[in-house]
Parts: structure tokens; sequence; C-alpha cells
């Protein structure tokens, strides 16, 4: 793939994520204080990469997970998590407990692994192996580890100490976190099946 059409492809992805940012801004369900810290990690990621662009430009592949993810989140964060109509659905429909577009979010978070090992790959003397990608797991495990405290300390955050449940999203379940991170970990060894496409993308690149 040219450089140019790639570029073509980066903006493309970068239009429609900005689409479904402004969606999400139009009278969010839960309010703009949820919507506010449900979007703001992916904001910043993406300010980060738009301000990189030159510098370190990332595979088509790695663009095309990143905008998946943050679409993922700018969802969640106009709903609320615990409030995803179609998984609200699938929760009636199926007789289910929980409304789980948090659990589907955190499996597909996944894929994350392979932005991390691309960035490994390029950044740092790794090479492809089985340890690199051992690596890769382990950040991507901390990454969401990281997040999960954060979601803890919020409890701390406000009036009495009470965070939003909306944010949170645990509905009721006291194992919200260990079931996210178990989630993840799955995604992320499932989704080291599709690795040989991100090494095509850097094949292409250089």
């Amino acid at each position: 793939m040219s450089r140019k059409k790639g570029s073509s492809i980066h903006y493309f992805l970068l239009f429609v994520v900005l689409l479904v940012l402004i969606w999400s801004l139009i009278k969010p369900v839960e309010g703009y204080r949820v919507l506010f810290v449900e979007v703001l990690p992916s904001v910043l990621v993406l300010i980060f990469l738009i301000s990189r662009y030159n510098q370190f430009r990332l595979t088509t592949v790695s663009y095309v997970i990143i905008s998946i993810l943050v679409i993922l989140t700018f969802i969640g964060g106009h709903y609320s998590y615990s409030k995803v109509p179609l998984f609200t659905w699938i929760k009636d429909y199926f007789d289910l407990q929980r409304n789980n577009y948090d659990r589907f979010g955190h499996f597909l978070k996944g894929l994350m692994v392979i932005v991390v090992i691309e960035i490994l790959l390029r950044k740092t003397v790794l090479l492809k192996s089985k340890t690199t990608n051992f690596i890769a797991v382990c950040i991507t495990l901390a990454i969401g580890a990281l997040y999960e405290i954060i979601e803890w300390v919020s409890t701390k955050i406000g009036k009495e100490g009470k965070a939003t449940k909306d944010f949170l999203g645990m509905q009721g379940d006291i194992w919200d976190s260990q079931k996210d991170m178990a989630l993840l970990l799955v995604g992320s060894i499932l989704s080291l099946l599709f690795i040989k496409i991100l090494y095509k993308g850097l094949e292409k690149s250089r």
C-alpha cells in the first residue's frame, strides 16, 4: 500500500471517528459528566496520535483497531455502558441478568495487543517472537488494570465518596473488574491469531 493511499484511509478513519464523537455529544443519555469521564481517555489518545502522525505513523491495521476501540468508547459514553440499546435488547431477548456491552468492550480491547506489538517492534530491539507477543499481552493487561484502578479511585471521588454507577458499569456485580480483566486476556490471546495481518502491514509500510 502506498504512503499516499494509506494516508487517505487514515484521514477517512479519523473523519468517521470525529463524526461518532460529535454524535455522542448530542444529548448524552446520562448527562455530560458520565460522557466526559468515559470519552476523555480516548480523546486524549486521538490528540496524541494526531500530533505525532508525521513523526510516527502506525500501520493502517493499528489505526483501524484504534478507531474501533475509540468508537466503542464514544458509544458507551453516549448511552452509558449499562444502557446501550442493542445490548439491552439482547439482555431482554435472552433473559440475561445484565447489559453486556461493557463485557463486549473489554473483550474487543484485546485487539490493542496488536498495536502494542507494532510499537514494540518499531521502537525497541525486540523482534518477532513468542516472547514479544507475551510481553505485549502483559502490557495490554497492565493498561487494562490501570483503567480498573482509575474506576476504583473514582468511587472515592464526589459527594460521600460515591461514583457514578453508570460510569463504572458494575451493575451490581462485585466481581466486575476481575471478569473484565479475564475477557481482556481472552481477547488479547485470540487477537494474536491475526498478528500476521500486522506483519504484512509492517512490510508494506517500509
